[in-house]
């Protein structure tokens, strides 16, 4: 479509309370919320041994509790068999991942003769911290798994010595998401990240919004916040070019509701696109980063990613987010490489599922104000950046996966 920039003023009432979290600032200065070991394949090949490492590093430790937050290996299946800018989609993410600050150390493993040269890929990172970023190319040793143990035990030491220190909360990075929609969602939780994401940007922090797909309908709400004219064209750039996708597969740009969402009272795309827009509040819009971006300026940012949860929620943590905000109204377990927090759009929902939800806005249909639950939902996300565990952490489910644009070569 052709849009036209028609900004609104927008006025933000919260102010900076100067609120601090308990992170660990980093040797290039950024902030993690967690402390965790990870094992970054530059090709799925190697996903096995990834694993095999992993498990007979926790045997050398002889059933000791761990002294960081975790120990995971992210695996996924590209990395070979790609070509131009499908397989730069590949490296982003994957670049993005190792670069981040809740890993305290990462062992990139790499096969020897895949597309994702480790080579070239470690070029592609550009300056990082060697002492705690670590390669290992498994058809130019031995034994590839004793050789992994030993790079993940020199990891290991130097993370286990990191300590939380107070940070600001301006250094908070928080992606926005939601899947799985009822009737709810537009009353309960969708509204309070909205509130939360005009609050944090008051407080200096950042928020991110993605899932493109799900903007169609609603988008020029978006246009009207953004800053100036080159965020607008950005923004409009952001949505035709996922249009473009769709259209480029022959399919519509308007039947985006799942049957689940459907099942929950969402009809039309519209009606998702009201929802998702949302969560961002009434922020004016900072900057515009496509799929792979790494997050450059604070405020509301938009990214480029689609709907589908495990992609936009890795997404989200590949451009910079420490930790993502999922609303839902009909529950589900999944969590990312960070910590994936599960807002409930209805209390039964949460009852009945405690085990996946982290936070219940169904309170906001049974008598508690939103500025009452801002409030409680405020302290419960300081206290996950501080370190309190969130449900999918607690059971282990946690994984990543890449949008694929291109086709699959050989």
């Amino acid at each position: 479509l052709e849009y036209e920039y028609k900004p609104i003023s927008v006025t933000l009432t919260d102010k900076d309370e100067k609120l601090t979290f308990n992170g660990y600032r980093r040797k290039n200065g950024e902030v993690g919320i967690r402390n965790e070991i990870w094992i970054v394949p530059t090709v799925g090949c190697v996903n096995g041994i990834a694993d095999n490492i992993i498990t007979e590093f926790k045997k050398t430790l002889g059933g000791a509790p761990l002294k960081v937050d975790a120990i995971e290996a992210y695996k996924h299946n590209y990395g070979c068999s790609q070509l131009g800018d499908d397989h730069e989609a590949t490296k982003k993410i994957l670049r993005d991942i190792t670069l981040h600050p809740n890993a305290g150390g990462v062992l990139v493993l790499g096969l020897g003769c895949e597309n994702n040269q480790p080579d070239v890929f470690e070029e592609f990172l550009g300056d990082y911290d060697k002492s705690r970023i670590k390669f290992l190319v498994t058809q130019k040793v031995n034994d590839e798994v004793a050789e992994g143990v030993k790079i993940l035990t020199e990891l290991y030491n130097q993370a286990a010595q990191d300590k939380r220190t107070e940070i600001p909360l301006s250094e908070l990075k928080v992606g926005l998401k939601c899947g799985g929609s009822d009737g709810f969602s537009g009353i309960t939780a969708n509204p309070l990240l909205g509130v939360f994401s005009d609050w944090l940007v008051s407080q200096g922090g950042t928020t991110v919004l993605t899932e493109v797909p799900e903007m169609f309908g609603a988008e020029t709400i978006l246009m009207s916040r953004c800053e100036n004219k080159d965020l607008f064209d950005k923004t409009v750039h952001l949505i035709n070019d996922f249009k473009e996708y769709f259209l480029s597969h022959g399919e519509p740009v308007g039947e985006n509701p799942s049957p689940g969402n459907k099942a929950g009272g969402i009809s039309t795309l519209e009606d998702k696109a009201l929802g998702c827009t949302q969560k961002c509040g009434e922020s004016y819009v900072k900057d515009v980063l496509m799929y792979g971006d790494r997050i450059k300026t604070k405020g509301l940012n938009l990214l480029s990613a689609p709907g589908n949860d495990l992609v936009a929620a890795t997404a989200l943590g590949a451009a910079g987010c420490q930790m993502v905000l999922f609303t839902t109204g009909r529950g589900t377990p999944f969590g990312s490489f960070v910590p994936t927090m599960k807002v409930s759009t209805n209390t039964p929902l949460y009852e009945n599922k405690k085990n996946w939800i982290d936070f219940n806005a169904g309170q906001l249909v049974q008598g508690k104000t939103m500025e009452e639950v801002k409030q409680q939902f405020i302290k419960y996300v300081i206290s996950v950046a501080n370190g309190e565990f969130v449900n999918h952490e607690k059971h282990n489910s946690k994984a990543m996966a890449i949008f694929k644009r291109g086709v699959t070569l050989e």
